[in-house]
């Protein structure tokens, strides 16, 4: 193997800003993570960033299955593609696998399948 491999990328290390629970959306840059365990404030703690997760969703929001989610940073939950998203927000990289509809309050999303705008 080459000598300048680190690892093969499914899990990062971030530095938590706040105290994280597993199972928590994290957002590393323009990267949507979810936290492997629970992170202290200020601690350094794992985060995948691959895969399909169940997760927070704008409970108004209505998304097909297939369609691009925003992450609603203020909101801390995905919201459909058609919201429009304010300063820190992340939208165009990650994908909803199953609709969700208005009322429910979580969303199966496959997190980064396309790079990601930080807004």
């Amino acid at each position: 193997m080459a000598k300048n491999y680190i690892q093969a990328g499914e899990v990062i290390d971030f530095t938590a800003g706040a105290d994280i629970s597993s199972g928590a959306v994290v957002v590393v840059g323009s990267l949507v993570g979810v936290a492997i365990t629970d992170v202290a404030n200020g601690a350094v703690g794992p985060a995948s960033v691959e895969g399909v997760w169940e997760l927070p969703k704008v409970s108004a929001a209505v998304i097909g299955a297939g369609e691009t989610v925003n992450w609603d940073v203020s909101a801390g939950a995905f919201d459909d593609n058609q919201a429009t998203p304010a300063t820190g927000d992340l939208t165009d990289g990650c994908v909803a696998v199953e609709a969700a509809g208005n009322g429910d309050t979580t969303v199966k999303v496959k997190i980064n399948v396309g790079a990601n705008t930080v807004n």
